[in-house]
């Protein structure tokens, strides 16, 4: 197989400290090759070195060729690298919101990167134009979305999460490229979308296309990748085929019931709630929802991707304003946030999937964080570094990441940032969007264990939105089920996982089950 890319001794400086420390790999044409580690172990720093970029103050050294362009030489980036980008590789992001302009329809954008990368149209410019809008609808049915038109005249906003990833896989394909970066390609899919993205890759790879994934999913890179480099700390401490370097997944043991009874109190409510995207109450995406957080216990909302899981968190939390129906906060009504009096904002926090843009690059995160507990709580600066610092420990985070602006933290370690700045609140509810998404499997671990502390010493509540049905069983004491707006079915948490009442519950863990006994390619 063609190596389309290689790369010798890569390192990638910030300060004194080494992001990447001498790394080799290669990708050829015709198959997948998985890079994975834990979070901040220098995944993404890799990817974007391969299409000659940094992240602000990073300095790179080595060799990176790209289909036989020199994208990184001895002394950094050598300039080729516009040779390269769309034409030969694409990279798509882990956060789609970074690769989607909110300003324009996706259409547009797609028909513009084929113009721009793939001028094969003929007959002048009507001809440039028809044949661009074929390779834009191409994308779309390649990435798992349809191609017509109403789709492509919607904005990103009017996606939902994996939706999104979707569009940004699409952008990338548009572009027509030999070799795809896929960073967390899987985040925020359900187990019908992850299953069909598997095949997807690997119909792809059979046509030629070369691979990077970067994945905490190894369920999907057991699926597709034929090799895999597993990187700690930005050095690479194992290569080889796939079985060989990733362990069988562990089965997890049967989640044991919580000591506390259950409880009858209900922290927040959600009754009959509809919500639409548009003004006039057009395009609805929730119809008559009804979802109950009660004191201590965990709820799971659950459902393929677009059933309207997300609206429903930003209506409890107060950021969708477009919305009929009763939410209700220990029994009171409950506003839209900007009408919220403190208590109400400190009782209900929201931590969302796509938390980059909301830390501000000019201060610390550990600064933002404590700011929580100083605006919610009244705490000194001081006291609340001093408690944020102790959650920051519990969560997996070093002293070091404390000094560090957000560009300079991994995705998975800005998730548990966004989430310590949530739990400085100390929330009566704490209402979670995907926030595991870009996890590895300790960290996974060492934010559900004190999700779980703070139920039982606190009794907090918790509504958990997940695609990873074997999570949610572990957690939830409830789970609702939704599919294009509503509720297909609502019970025990292990009743509904264990015997499904609906077509969309057991279609969910069908796929699941599949994808996960998928063997490499």
């Amino acid at each position: 197989m063609e190596p389309l890319i290689e790369v010798s001794g890569l390192t990638a400086r910030v300060g004194t400290a080494r992001l990447l420390d001498g790394i080799d790999l290669t990708v050829s044409s015709g198959e997948v090759t998985a890079l994975v580690g834990p979070s901040g172990s220098g995944k993404t720093t890799a990817a974007l070195a391969l299409l000659g970029e940094a992240a602000p103050g990073v300095r790179l050294s080595g060799t990176v060729r790209v289909d036989g362009v020199q994208v990184v030489g001895g002394d950094g980036p050598t300039g080729a690298a516009q040779q390269v980008r769309g034409r030969i590789v694409s990279y798509m992001p882990q956060h789609p919101a970074h690769a989607l302009n909110p300003a324009r329809r996706i259409g547009a954008v797609l028909a513009e990167l084929a113009r721009l990368h793939r001028p094969d149209g003929t007959g002048g410019r009507r001809g440039r134009s028809a044949t661009a809008t074929k390779h834009a609808a191409e994308a779309l049915r390649t990435a798992g979305l349809p191609d017509d038109a109403a789709i492509r005249r919607r904005f990103p906003h009017q996606f939902s999460g994996g939706q999104r990833q979707r569009v940004a896989l699409a952008q990338a394909l548009a572009c027509g490229p030999r070799v795809l970066i896929l960073d967390e390609p899987s985040t925020g899919l359900d187990t019908v979308a992850r299953l069909r993205l598997s095949q997807q890759l690997t119909g792809l790879a059979s046509d030629g296309y070369a691979f990077l994934l970067l994945s905490h999913d190894h369920d999907l890179v057991r699926a597709v990748a034929s090799r895999t480099v597993l990187l700690d700390r930005g050095r690479v401490t194992a290569v080889g085929p796939t079985p060989a370097v990733l362990a069988p997944a562990a089965v997890p043991s049967p989640r044991s019931a919580r000591p506390s009874p259950p409880r009858s109190v209900s922290v927040l409510d959600a009754r009959g709630l509809t919500a639409w995207l548009r003004p006039g109450g057009r395009g609805e995406v929730l119809h008559d929802v009804t979802v109950r957080v009660p004191e201590a216990g965990c709820t799971a909302v659950v459902g393929p991707s677009g059933s309207g899981k997300t609206v429903l968190a930003r209506c409890l939390a107060g950021l969708h304003e477009r919305h009929r129906g009763q939410v209700s906060y220990r029994g009171e009504p409950l506003p839209v946030l900007r009408h919220r009096t403190a208590r109400q904002t400190r009782g209900v926090q929201y931590v969302w999937q796509e938390v980059r843009n909301s830390f501000d690059e000019r201060r610390t995160v550990l600064e933002q964080v404590a700011r929580t507990a100083v605006r919610l709580r009244g705490l000194t600066t001081s006291e609340a570094e001093r408690q944020a610092r102790q959650l920051w420990e519990r969560l997996g985070l070093t002293s070091e990441h404390t000094t560090r602006h957000a560009s300079a933290l991994s995705g998975g370690e800005l998730q548990r940032a966004a989430l310590a700045r949530a739990l400085l609140a100390e929330p009566d509810v704490l209402i979670c969007d995907e926030i595991t998404t870009a996890l590895d499997t300790v960290s996974t671990d060492l934010v559900t264990a004190e999700i779980s502390r703070l139920r039982e010493e606190s009794d907090t509540a918790v509504l958990w939105i997940g695609h990873d049905l074997t999570l949610v069983q572990r957690l939830a004491d409830h789970v609702v089920v939704l599919d294009t707006g509503r509720v297909v079915e609502s019970g025990v948490g292990r009743d509904v996982l264990s015997s499904p009442g609906s077509d969309t519950t057991r279609l969910l863990l069908r796929s699941r089950d599949l994808g996960a006994a998928t063997p490499s390619s």
